[in-house]
């Protein structure tokens, strides 16, 4: 059974930083991408950044130049550094590995910037 489990969220103010974790487990972690979502209120939940097995990133415009997604194979935790956060960022984040037809997802971690 696969689980993923989201931390690192909080209350910043606008222009700081946070780093969120994603640990996962039931899965042969380095096989597969994995990516960040977020869902504001009232929204539906997008696509924030990924990274293929091997590192490599994408990211949404959104977040280009300001989010850095990276991940540790050993540790089986995929990360993401967010910098010069804005109020618009403000969501409920989570993670989940790229695979066709997965469609689980952790609890998230609340990412809250006041102005």
């Amino acid at each position: 059974q696969v689980q993923l489990v989201e931390s690192g969220g909080g209350l910043v103010q606008a222009g700081g930083s946070l780093t969120l974790s994603c640990a996962a487990s039931g899965i042969i972690f380095n096989v597969y991408a994995m990516g960040w979502y977020r869902q504001a209120p009232g929204n539906k939940r997008d696509m924030v950044a990924t990274t293929s097995r091997l590192g490599t990133p994408n990211y949404a415009d959104a977040v280009k130049g300001r989010f850095t997604i990276s991940r540790d194979n050993a540790r089986n935790t995929v990360y993401l550094q967010m910098n010069s956060l804005e109020q618009d960022d403000t969501a409920v984040y989570y993670c989940k590995p790229l695979i066709a037809g997965f469609n689980s997802w952790g609890q998230g971690t609340r990412v809250t910037v006041s102005s």
